[in-house]
């Protein structure tokens, strides 16, 4: 009896995976890389990749000086079609690593772009979420990524960083003027449109809070557009996991520049 039961299980899995091959669209995840060689988990990547072949990952490797590079190559060595490498010669920023590795993410024309934090806090399997989200709500432009800890969620993460975060994430809405929960989940998807190259055609002025830039500009972009206001085509979505990985490149004195950048970008959007 459990026997056949657990064909009947296997058999459903394999229906579910076939769907989601047919339904899903050609979307490129650009992966920002500084010394994550002792962090970066090529086995979750390689079985993600077999069951998801429309997904690719393009590596945008910061300057690294540590084996991260090699470790990329020989992943793409391993699967040409779900990896790629795209490398900065000299370490930029995580922001300038994410816009460089969207931009030429572009060139591939996929129907969805995004980016994902190389330590995996936010399982891989979460992007099919954001996909169907994007599938099923034509009009939206972006889902983020939103570390809510409730119940019947597996969402760990460091005291401090925590309450440090929240005083940020305050601030971050009152200069958007957006009711955002979380601005700096490093996961996030876009639909490719006009919007979206303009979003990150520049570089950014913030190196710490850019993702807090990207919704400045979607929403001066829109506005001066007339359009409908930003809020209207994000969606933000609670995460059923997201596990705190040590070996963070942020400290806690990164939170004092990061107020300071965020001055910057509500001098640039919002008071010209």
């Amino acid at each position: 009896m459990f026997g056949r039961y657990k064909r009947i299980h296997i058999e459903k899995r394999r229906k579910v995976r076939l769907i989601l091959f047919l339904i899903m669209p050609k979307t490129i995840i650009v992966i920002p890389c500084y010394n994550e060689a002792k962090r970066l988990d090529t086995n979750a990547f390689i079985t993600f990749a077999n069951l998801h072949p429309d997904i690719h990952f393009l590596f945008s490797n910061d300057g690294s000086t540590d084996d991260t590079p090699e470790i990329i190559v020989k992943l793409c060595a391993l699967n040409a079609e779900a990896f790629s490498l795209y490398s900065l010669q000299l370490n930029r920023g995580k922001a300038e690593a994410v816009r460089e590795g969207l931009l030429h993410a572009l060139n591939e024309t996929p129907e969805y772009i995004g980016f994902w934090d190389a330590d995996l806090a936010t399982p891989l399997e979460t992007i099919l979420e954001f996909i169907l989200l994007m599938e099923s709500q034509l009009h939206l432009q972006m889902v983020v990524g939103s570390r809510v800890k409730l119940l019947g969620r597996t969402v760990e993460r460091n005291g401090v960083r925590h309450y440090l975060g929240r005083i940020g994430a305050t601030l971050a809405s009152i200069v958007l003027d957006l009711g955002v929960y979380d601005t700096q989940c490093g996961a996030k998807l876009f639909r490719v449109s006009p919007e979206t190259t303009a979003v990150f055609a520049t570089p950014f002025l913030a190196r710490w809070v850019f993702d807090i830039e990207i919704f400045a500009r979607l929403i001066i972009r829109r506005r001066e557009r007339g359009e409908p206001p930003a809020e209207t085509v994000i969606y933000e979505l609670p995460l059923k996991v997201w596990k705190d990985v040590r070996g963070s490149k942020v400290k806690s004195q990164d939170f004092l520049t990061a107020f300071w950048e965020l001055l910057r970008i509500r001098r640039h959007y919002f008071t010209r």
